[in-house]
């Protein structure tokens, strides 16, 4: 008749997965073995374990273990004179027997809802064009008392479907900074940041013309002259400029306790294009 709302609460159990106490207050009302409606009022407390591990394409999984119901307190609209002691400890031992087979499907039904946003780990992302991400677990779940670890394998493909080979070394714990309560921290390797960009590395080449980069001054070779004196006697006069950018080698990633950097190696070709003639390469800087 009447459920109301679940008090709950959750614990990460060392070396298992979570712990869950679920206080549940509900009415249930049907027709009294003497005739008329009856009324019982329960209060229960279910608890339940749930072990979380992997399954066999690598994703975390959590699947409920030892779901428990305790009576707290049952009342009913009926008189204690209308309800004896052995009718008592009869509502007691049925509702004992009837309210796990109630309760405890929800518990694994919440659990569903989780392990449905799992999945979504081990499903393919797109690097734009460029290539695919893709995790798995590369161990086990470490439950502790205080956090969750996942240690993750990334699969990286190229647009052609060739995999990148990745570094297994694993950062050593004890030089990670300190977790904060309450909080997920993302910890990421230079090896495979280095990785995903060289993957991306394609995206990276461009032709720079006035139609691709505004708020410049006119991409001329008067304008090149003005910058580089050098070279202002060779160039012819007021032509059109594209900027060929071109990546040299694979991007690296510098991850220190001090700072992190990324290096991007490219060159870019300067090309002059007369109106009525082929383009010309003036010269290549290397950036």
């Amino acid at each position: 008749k009447g459920l109301r709302p679940p008090v709950i609460s959750l614990a990460l159990s060392p070396g298992s997965g979570v712990f869950m106490a679920v206080l549940v207050q509900m009415t249930i009302a049907g027709k009294s073995f003497i005739g008329g409606n009856m009324e019982i009022a329960l209060t229960a407390n279910l608890t339940a374990s749930s072990v979380l591990g992997q399954d066999g394409v690598g994703t975390p999984r959590f699947s409920s273990r030892n779901c428990h119901i305790a009576l707290v307190s049952v009342k009913t609209n009926l008189p204690s004179s209308v309800l004896p002691k052995v009718m008592s400890k009869f509502v007691h031992s049925t509702l004992q027997k009837v309210l796990p087979g109630l309760l405890c499907p929800a518990v694994d039904a919440v659990l569903n809802l989780v392990n449905a946003k799992f999945t979504t780990l081990t499903s393919e992302i797109p690097l734009g064009t460029a290539g695919t991400l893709q995790y798995a677990l590369l161990n086990p779940p470490m439950t502790s008392e205080t956090f969750i670890e996942l240690d993750l394998k990334t699969i990286l493909h190229q647009k052609e479907g060739k995999e990148v080979d990745l570094p297994t070394d694993q950062p050593s714990l004890a030089s990670l900074p300190l977790k904060k309560d309450a909080a997920t921290q993302l910890i990421l390797s230079a090896n495979f940041l280095s990785a995903e960009l060289s993957v991306l590395q394609a995206s990276l080449n461009l032709n720079i013309s006035n139609n691709v980069v505004l708020g410049l001054p006119p991409l001329v070779t008067t304008m090149l002259g003005a910058l580089i004196p050098e070279i202002s006697r060779v160039l012819p006069p007021s032509q059109p400029v594209v900027i060929e950018m071109q990546e040299a080698k694979a991007p690296v990633v510098t991850i220190t306790p001090e700072k992190s950097s990324v290096q991007l190696f490219s060159t870019a070709e300067f090309w002059v294009s007369p109106s009525d003639s082929a383009p010309e390469s003036l010269f290549v800087l290397d950036v």
